[in-house]
């Protein structure tokens, strides 16, 4: 066992038990709910580290849920993987926009879903860690709440460091406007999803001309930190 225990949502119990084979040989623990009323009290009575989640479902749906936990401070990091037939591109955006880390369309092999979930939960891995985290000359840390660039601390403000540290720690990976909000502002906080362009002309006027560019525009889709050009 890895110590990681996965809640998997899903009305289909064949489903849930093909998934639950393929977790338990991987090591993980797992727990089952067949609607999201059983759901919701497992997430608060056993605090899963990671909730597989069925799109469609009776009475309140999976998405509906995924937004009611991204809102909810205790469960807002809780990583949530969506398991849906549906594969529309729009779909698949609404579910990564109300905080979805990973999406997979059914149907799945077992061999792909464990990759996928081990990869969240490395993304999802507390970040705040003390080790400091360095970039060439850009060094962010976490003790001090400071950064630096080739040696000079870095004018900037606490929304521009929380925003670089999260970039910082997740990596090569696009992120929509929304999930952004989630992971920077909170789910509880409402604030228009423009504002976030607003902070990231901000955190690169900050890095200036020489790092400014590890914060990427991905059209159609959001931000991306990235060392790569």
């Amino acid at each position: 066992m890895n110590g990681k225990c996965i809640l998997i949502v899903d009305d289909e119990a064949p489903i849930r038990e093909m998934i639950v084979v393929a977790l338990e040989m991987a090591g993980y623990e797992c727990l089952e709910a067949e609607n999201t009323q059983q759901a919701h009290a497992l997430i608060i009575d056993r605090q899963p580290d990671l909730i597989l989640l069925d799109w469609m479902l009776p009475g309140t749906s999976g998405i509906e849920l995924a937004r009611r936990l991204k809102r909810d401070e205790m469960t807002a990091n809780t990583p949530i993987i969506m398991l849906t037939a549906k594969d529309a591109e729009d779909n698949k955006i609404q579910g990564l926009e109300v905080g979805a880390d990973d999406y997979i369309t059914k149907p799945f092999s077992p061999r792909e879903l464990v990759a996928r979930l081990k990869a969240v939960l490395r993304r999802a891995a507390p970040s705040d860690n003390e080790t400091p985290i360095e970039i060439g000359g850009l060094l962010l840390d976490p003790i001090s709440h400071r950064v630096t660039i080739d040696g000079t601390p870095a004018d900037m403000g606490p929304t521009e460091y929380r925003l670089l540290q999260f970039f910082m720690t997740h990596q090569e990976r696009a992120y929509t406007r929304g999930q952004l909000l989630d992971q920077v502002w909170g789910g509880n906080v409402y604030v228009e999803e423009r504002t976030v362009d607003v902070h990231i002309r901000r955190l690169r006027k900050a890095l200036g001309e020489t790092y400014e560019n590890l914060v990427q525009t991905v059209r159609g889709t959001g931000y991306r930190f990235s060392t790569k050009s």
